[in-house]
């Protein structure tokens, strides 16, 4: 019996490396050195030990698999297929082709039973800490005595060049703080990245860095020998109070006789000869994409999957009979439905803030809406790099997320994640992928830099995670150019497949949180004055929501006919439109002010809207405290915008220095209408 279940997880672990091989082979592109020297791994985990069920890739209380090291994405593709999960052998053969299920890195949306998107290195093991965190915080919020209904774990596989990575300092230092003890990653120490041999570059003590964090450390241990690898596991879900890294020493390439333990097998096909090479070493005697189906039966998890889930529904039966309330608003939050009242909420708040009409920083007007949201919607996570007291993401619903004495959560809904920007952003994602909660995060706009990558795979995962970033501008002031952000708010634009708001007001930043909020297949920017602004008049907020709107016509000003150009502005600086049209009044020119928080969203409207808004034949003159070029597609005769670096000194002299003074754009309207000169300035 022993000599057939080690025969039987040698051929387990060779029908990866076969699978492996051949669809890298048959793509003549990908990495073949991962799967390969990971199988064995692969084997003790997914047959042993991962509850999931490969008919129902959704399971509320399925356990998370996250390949960090995305690259060896053949690996996590060969599972799913063996595992009976709807991936065909077909998609396989399709291995990085267009349209395939089977991209060149795990895509999740796009392959059933891929939790994340892992390309980049270093967000995988970060998202599965949002993952585990999702978990521990949904058991203290839903688990009741008798009725664990929450209960699963997050395993990770990753890398050395995950390690490498900072971000993955940034989320393993607060898995350990946060005691995340049912998040375990296997480390796959095999010595090679692309330019060979790492110890010249990389000598870390891993181990050591580990324990460090608070994590629980198991290894060295044999990453080819199924039995010690399933130990380890055994032992790392013994653990009660900190997460776990399993080291597993191993050869990338395994297998293949010339390449096996060599960086060249790390990123290229192995070639038609190396791979007959390597099937006599296995004595894997079977064609290309041929499985046998005794292979098949023992990697088949559909039964186990099914018998799994049945026993949850069981549990969960019984939890709804004891706690209907609560096996609602479970169902609910799983599925990323928002309270009914949410809708309700939302008027409400808009209704509040017109009304009130406050002269306050938009930064306050978000914590101001955030008050009224959390308080309705409880799914909310909130937190802030280190700087809470300056974001203003906290609040009476939300307090601070801590420990208690025996290591769980104790319900807060504020995070401190400290000075690690990047990693925020990317456990956010996790927290988004795991469902239950709709995060946000707070840090200054210039440090959405460091978030950057991480905010732009929630855009191609279509996750629902929200950026609070404040300090938008040169407005700033003293803290000078590095804190002062000119291209960020462009930048982020330039994002496909994300909503970036810089409101003006209360008003249209209530309308941002809600736009926010309620968009389940887009993650949002929240770009927040640090300045006080004062409120801007409308008559109409429906509008608002359509991401750019008229604002105010030269009527409102007392000049009658319509108007000669059009205002667009965003942010602080539609005070400054508003005050210009003003003094333009004067002169008997009417101009009309569309207020445009989001150009993103604006952008999506249908033409006539747009045409309505933005009329043709009239000169456009936008006036943003940043960089000029993304205005100019709107066909604008100017742009009054910055496109250098700011400089250290009160915001009241900046505004004068750089010309964003309504004086300045009444001038630049002038001079687009030909009614005046471009003023040029005498150089000293």
């Amino acid at each position: 019996m022993a000599d057939t279940a080690a025969r039987n997880t040698t051929l387990m672990a060779n029908a990866i490396r076969a699978l492996a091989m051949d669809a890298v082979q048959q793509a003549n592109s990908g990495h073949p050195g991962a799967p390969m020297g990971m199988a064995e791994i692969a084997v003790a985990l997914w047959n042993r030990h991962l509850r999931h069920n490969p008919a129902n890739p959704q399971w509320a209380d399925r356990d998370r698999f996250v390949l960090s090291n995305g690259h060896g994405s053949m690996l996590i593709y060969a599972l799913l297929h063996l595992t009976g999960y709807a991936l065909p052998i077909e998609e396989l053969k399709a291995f990085r082709q267009l349209h395939s299920k089977t991209p060149g890195h795990p895509e999740v949306g796009i392959t059933p039973g891929v939790e994340t998107t892992t390309g980049p290195l270093g967000q995988g093991i970060t998202n599965a800490v949002g993952l585990a965190l999702a978990e521990k915080m949904l058991a203290k919020e839903f688990n009741r005595e008798g009725h664990d209904i929450v209960g699963h774990h997050t395993y990770a596989f990753l890398g050395d060049g995950c390690l490498m990575e900072g971000i993955s300092h940034e989320a393993c230092a607060l898995a350990g703080a946060w005691k995340l003890n049912k998040l375990i990653a296997i480390y796959d120490d095999n010595g090679i990245s692309i330019d060979g041999q790492v110890a010249p570059w990389f000598i870390d003590n891993t181990a050591q860095r580990f324990e460090a964090y608070g994590w629980n450390v198991i290894g060295p241990v044999d990453g080819h020998d199924v039995e010690s690898v399933d130990t380890a596991i055994s032992l790392a879900k013994m653990s009660t109070d900190m997460p776990t890294l399993i080291i597993a020493k191993t050869t990338i390439g395994k297998g293949s006789p010339n390449r096996a333990g060599t960086a060249k097998a790390h990123g290229e096909a192995l070639g038609g000869e190396e791979i007959k090479l390597t099937r006599e070493a296995l004595g894997w005697a079977h064609e290309p994409f041929v499985i046998p189906q005794e292979v098949y039966a023992d990697w088949d998890a559909k039964a186990t999957g099914a018998t799994l889930e049945a026993a949850w529904d069981e549990r969960f039966d019984a939890y709804a009979t004891a706690h209907p309330e609560l096996a609602a608003e479970f169902q609910r939050r799983m599925a990323g439905v928002l309270p009914a009242n949410f809708a309700q909420t939302a008027v409400d708040a808009v209704i509040a803030a017109h009304g009130k009409a406050e002269t306050v920083a938009s930064r306050k007007a978000s914590q101001l809406a955030l008050e009224a949201f959390t308080a309705a919607v409880p799914e909310l996570l909130g937190g802030s790099a280190d700087l809470t007291g300056s974001n203003l993401t906290n609040t009476k619903s939300t307090p601070a997320f801590r420990l208690e004495a025996d290591g769980s959560s104790n319900g807060g809904r504020h995070i401190n994640y400290g000075v690690r920007e990047f990693g925020m952003a990317a456990i956010m994602n996790g927290v988004a992928l795991h469902g239950g909660y709709i995060p946000y995060g707070g840090t200054f706009l210039t440090f959405s830099d460091y978030s950057r990558n991480a905010i732009r795979m929630a855009a191609l995962m279509k996750q629902r995670v929200i950026h609070v970033f404040t300090h938008d501008s040169i407005g700033l002031g003293e803290d000078g150019p590095t804190h002062q952000s000119i291209e960020h708010v462009a930048s982020l634009r330039l994002i496909p497949g994300l909503d970036v708001w810089r409101p003006a007001d209360t008003t249209e930043t209530v309308v941002a949180w809600t736009m926010a909020i309620g968009n389940a297949q887009r993650p949002s920017v929240l770009a927040l004055s640090r300045q006080n602004l004062p409120y801007a008049p409308k008559t109409a907020v429906d509008d608002i929501a359509k991401g750019g709107y008229v604002l105010a016509e030269p009527k409102e000003v007392g000049v009658k006919g319509k108007a000669r150009a059009v205002i667009i502005a965003t942010g602080s600086e539609v005070q400054l439109a508003l005050r210009a049209q003003e003094l333009l009044a004067l002169d008997g020119i009417g101009v009309r002010v569309v207020s445009m928080p989001s150009t993103n969203v604006f952008d999506r409207q249908d033409a006539a809207y747009k045409k309505a808004v933005l009329p043709a034949g009239l000169p456009r003159i936008a006036v943003e405290m940043g960089v000029t070029d993304g205005w100019w597609k709107y066909g604008c005769a100017a742009v009054v915008g910055i496109d250098t670096y700011g400089e250290s000194a009160p915001a009241p002299v900046l505004f004068k220095h750089f010309g964003f003074t309504a004086e300045n754009v009444v001038d630049t309207v002038k001079v687009a209408l030909g009614v005046a000169k471009l003023k040029v300035k005498k150089s000293k």
